[in-house]
């Protein structure tokens, strides 16, 4: 049975957006992983990741999304996300391996993580959510994507989009002394 007539206009426009967001993400991070831009990559992932937590925030300041059955209805066998991880490993090579703190609210443990490893969780956790939203289950998919998003790539995405962001800093902020010296003395002659 189909749950979109529960679902009130502000649940649905919800769900609606981060469906959207779910499907844009899940379409950058092939792309990205087939290389078809290696170029553009990093902005492509920063943007991605940052449009996807902005729709994550949203489901952070939800209420609550209980879905009538106590049960999440089986929507098949799970994608093989593993080619993706592989290609996303290729694509990243070099600076997939990033370091990242447990829990900062319990200690200062740090643990290695990768990117591809990351950015791939987070893809299954927005496509399990996009399966049932497709099959007309609007507040199972909700319920599904606020959930994960609490639990685990919310975490995971702030992870990633941190370090992306610090890569692309060093990528276009880190220049040899006598490179900066100059075009600080440059910038100060009149």
């Amino acid at each position: 049975m189909s749950e979109t007539w529960t679902a009130d206009a502000d649940v649905r426009d919800i769900a609606r957006a981060v469906a959207d967001q779910s499907r844009d993400y899940l379409t950058t991070i092939t792309e990205v992983g087939a290389g078809h831009t290696p170029e553009a990559s990093l902005p492509l992932l920063l943007l991605a990741v940052s449009d996807l937590l902005a729709a994550g925030a949203r489901l952070g300041a939800t209420t609550d999304v209980v879905p009538s059955e106590r049960f999440e209805p089986d929507v098949g066998p799970d994608p093989d996300l593993e080619p993706l991880r592989a290609a996303l490993v290729n694509a990243l090579e070099g600076i997939d391996d990033y370091t990242e703190v447990v829990d900062p609210l319990l200690g200062a443990d740090v643990e290695t993580t990768t990117l591809s490893g990351d950015l791939v969780a987070i893809a299954g956790a927005l496509a399990q959510g996009l399966r049932h939203y497709e099959r007309g289950g609007v507040l199972e998919a909700l319920w599904w994507w606020q959930f994960s998003y609490l639990s685990d790539w919310g975490e995971r995405a702030s992870s990633v989009l941190r370090t992306l962001q610090v890569i692309l800093g060093h990528l276009r902020l880190d220049v040899a002394d006598d490179v900066a010296a100059e075009a600080e003395y440059d910038a100060l002659q009149p």
